[in-house]
Parts: C-alpha cells; sequence; structure tokens
C-alpha cells in the first residue's frame, strides 16, 4: 500500500492548547518560571529577617511617635528623684562609697529607669492588641513565637537605652555628679541583662492581663517596690540582716548595683569576684526567663482563644 494512504499522525491543537503554560519560559527569558510549591511545604525556613525587621520597626515607631511621653518625660522624672534626694540628703558632703551622694544614686536611677520604660515598653505591646482587638495582626503573620519574642524585647530594650541616654544627659548637668566609667563592660553587661529582664517579664504580663487595670497591678505593685528597694538610694550594709538577706534575694539588686559598678568600680555586691558571678547569674536568670516566656507565647495561652 501507498505510504500516502497513512499520512503521519499530527499533535491535535487542543493537546497543544491543554499543555500547562508554566512549562513554556517565558517570552524573552531565558528559565522557566518556578512552579508553585505544594501546599505544607514551608516557603520561608530558618529565620524570618524580613518580618523580625517589620515587627521591631513597627514597635520602635510606636514609642518614637510619642518620644516626649515615652523617652524624655521618664527623663525629667528621675532627674527629679535625683534632685529630692540630692538635697535631701546628700548635703554637708555626704559620701557613700567613698565618692559623694549624688554620684553614688545617679547611675542606680539610670537603671531604674531603663527597668521600668523596657517593662512599660513591651507589657504594652500585647494587651493593647487584645483590648482593640487587632491581636490578629501580630498572630497571623509568618512569625514563630521567638521570632514575636525576640521582636518585642528588641524593641523594649531600644527603648530603654535611650531612656538611660536622657536620663544620662539630664543626669550630668547637675552639679556634683560624675558618670566616669571605671569597668565599662559592667555598665553595658548589667544595663543590656537588667532591659532584658524586665522586657520578659513585661511581655509574659502582657500575655496574661486581660485589661489595663491588670498591668498597672504588676507595675505598682512588683516592679515598683522592687525597683525602689532594690538598694538604688542606699547601701544594704546600713540594713537589718534579715532586710539585707530579703534585698540580696531581688534579682534587680544585683542589676543596679552591678550596673552602679561599672561607674564606681566597687558596689555593695562584694568584690570584684562577686560582681563577675553576679553578671554570670543575671545571666542565667534571663535565660531561664526567656524559656519560660517563649513556652508561654508557643502555648498560646490567652492569646488564641
Amino acid at each position: 500500500m501507498s505510504e500516502q494512504a497513512f499520512p503521519p499522525e499530527k499533535t491535535s491543537d487542543l493537546s497543544v492548547a491543554q499543555k500547562p503554560q508554566h512549562d513554556k519560559p517565558a517570552q524573552g527569558s531565558t528559565t522557566p518560571p518556578k512552579p508553585f510549591p505544594q501546599r505544607g511545604v514551608p516557603i520561608i525556613t530558618g529565620i524570618n529577617r524580613v518580618g523580625l525587621a517589620a515587627l521591631y520597626m513597627k514597635e520602635v515607631r510606636r514609642f518614637l511617635k510619642v518620644q516626649t511621653q515615652t523617652i524624655w518625660a521618664p527623663a525629667v522624672t528621675t532627674l527629679l528623684f535625683l534632685v529630692i534626694f540630692t538635697v535631701a540628703l546628700g548635703r554637708e558632703g555626704r559620701m557613700v562609697l567613698g565618692v559623694p551622694f549624688a554620684s553614688f544614686v545617679a547611675p542606680g536611677l539610670i537603671m531604674m529607669g531603663m527597668m521600668q520604660n523596657a517593662f512599660a515598653n513591651s507589657s504594652f505591646s500585647l494587651l493593647a492588641g487584645k483590648m482593640q482587638g487587632t491581636i490578629i495582626d501580630l498572630l497571623m503573620p509568618p512569625l514563630s513565637p521567638g521570632e514575636l519574642m525576640a521582636g518585642i524585647v528588641m524593641a523594649a530594650v531600644t527603648r530603654a537605652i535611650g531612656v538611660g541616654l536622657a536620663v544620662a544627659l539630664a543626669m550630668v548637668l547637675w552639679p556634683g555628679v560624675s558618670l566616669a566609667m571605671a569597668e565599662p563592660w559592667a555598665v553595658l553587661w548589667f544595663g543590656l541583662m537588667g532591659s532584658v529582664m524586665l522586657a520578659l517579664i513585661g511581655l509574659a504580663t502582657s500575655v496574661w492581663a486581660e485589661k489595663f487595670d491588670h498591668n498597672a497591678a504588676v507595675t505598682n505593685f512588683v516592679i515598683a517596690p522592687l525597683s525602689l528597694l532594690s538598694g538604688t538610694f542606699y547601701v544594704i550594709d546600713n540594713l537589718a540582716p534579715a532586710f539585707q538577706a530579703v534585698s540580696r534575694a531581688n534579682p534587680f539588686f544585683y542589676v543596679i548595683s552591678g550596673f552602679r559598678y561599672g561607674f564606681l568600680g566597687q558596689s555593695d555586691i562584694g568584690s570584684a569576684g562577686a560582681v563577675w558571678t553576679a553578671a554570670l547569674g543575671v545571666g542565667l536568670f534571663n535565660g531561664v526567663l526567656a524559656v519560660a516566656v517563649y513556652a508561654l507565647l508557643r502555648s498560646g495561652w490567652k492569646l488564641k482563644n
């Protein structure tokens, strides 16, 4: 039979049209586009750096938008503490730990202001979302509990550093105050650890609190007493042995006294070796606190129900 009786098969236009278009390279490009990943396959692996940076910037811009209230007002309030206590207790050249009273109390006030504002910043983040109904804006994005915690804590530490610098600037202008650093490592370490500690406590409070009254209760009955009774205005050697034991059980005491050691080169913690031990202890305490807060966020308690 002739070959003309059996012409070669032709591919139908319909079968060509049914071919998936992503198999063809785009016009003008040399490589075909990547197909969509299958369902359940994560696209973001490792740390979501873009989301973490966005959360951090959002939190920072939130308190910078009202910096008169969040940065400069705490500086003025802390400066008033310095003025009142210096006038009341620093007369006649009173010396504490070998330095004038104003130079003794100034580092403690700086650290106290940093800690209180770190707590205030992180304790507001999730609570405001729960009260305003916008908590989904923090829970919906592809951020892990660790990334959510890191973004909020880093923003709180940023605010604490800003307040500390503002307070230090205001105190330098007060006569009789010297902020020359004898041990810069102690200033950096205890300043950072104190800010992180209160940021973590504030974040846990923000998860637990259901209204602003709960947040205010923790501030007034826990944070403020622990700050004021941590040796900010006195050395614990002047206390009775029982009250000295209570002070040494207060983690705020080691943060404030260690921060003061960085400026004065001495503190009521003890020798230089005791200060190094306190620095290690504060770091371990923050590590345990961070694990507890991470577990709290991961559980979704009072956030996803």
